[in-house]
């Protein structure tokens, strides 16, 4: 069985894809701690969802580290203070370079794993550089030329965007995935920028919407 390794955060999009994927794959769910304010919550929560999901194909949680408060400084993903809110443009939500430090511990990764291809969930009409297709091949070009490896990254779901994934997959536990940027615990803010996205996406999508939000 082909093996691909997937960057997770717990969240809707990439759980999603962990269980798409796991259908036709071995799937080793990575998760790459930075140093954000919400970690801890949202390795509970992908730990739910793959308890849920109990697919045989799905292999534990690998858990790299990347610690990025110097990059950061006091900017809110580190602080946890000022989260964009729900009327906030998707720009003041931009991690410089995070997919960067991802892909790259990712393709790290599997060249001593044994593993080629890794898999991220962006979907369509995100706006930032390091989400485009062009530089998921670009980078993973450099990536097996720096590594001696072969690294192919890939993005299954660029195409959709979250409603559309909610109502493909409304029979997964989706209330179980974390989109939020203050969570309360094991709950939703309700209030931050991801929040809203997810609310009106299970709106557009017509499925009720499971998830505990706070406010």
């Amino acid at each position: 069985m082909d093996k691909i390794s997937v960057l997770a955060s717990g969240g809707l999009d990439s759980s999603v894809l962990i269980a798409k994927l796991a259908t036709a794959a071995q799937v080793y769910p990575l998760y790459v701690r930075c140093g954000f304010a919400w970690e801890d919550m949202e390795l509970d929560r992908l730990q739910s969802f793959l308890d849920a999901l109990d697919n045989r194909n799905v292999m534990p949680t690998t858990v790299l580290s990347a610690p990025s408060r110097v990059l950061y400084g006091d900017h809110w993903s580190v602080s946890g203070a000022s989260v964009p809110g729900a009327n906030e443009p998707d720009e003041n939500t931009y991690l410089p370079g995070r997919n960067i430090i991802l892909i790259a511990l990712a393709a790290v990764w599997g060249s001593t794993h044994g593993v080629s291809r890794i898999a991220i969930g962006s979907l369509g009409g995100n706006p930032f550089s390091d989400a485009t297709l062009e530089f998921f091949e670009s980078f993973a070009r450099a990536l097996s030329m720096g590594l001696g490896h072969n690294v192919t990254v890939e993005a299954p779901m660029r195409g959709l965007h979250k409603d559309d994934l909610i109502r493909m997959f409304k029979d997964l536990p989706l209330e179980l995935t974390l989109t939020c940027m203050a969570p309360k615990g094991a709950r939703h803010c309700g209030q931050c920028n991801k929040c809203r996205e997810r609310q009106l996406a299970f709106r557009n999508a017509g499925v009720v919407d499971r998830t505990v939000y706070v406010g």
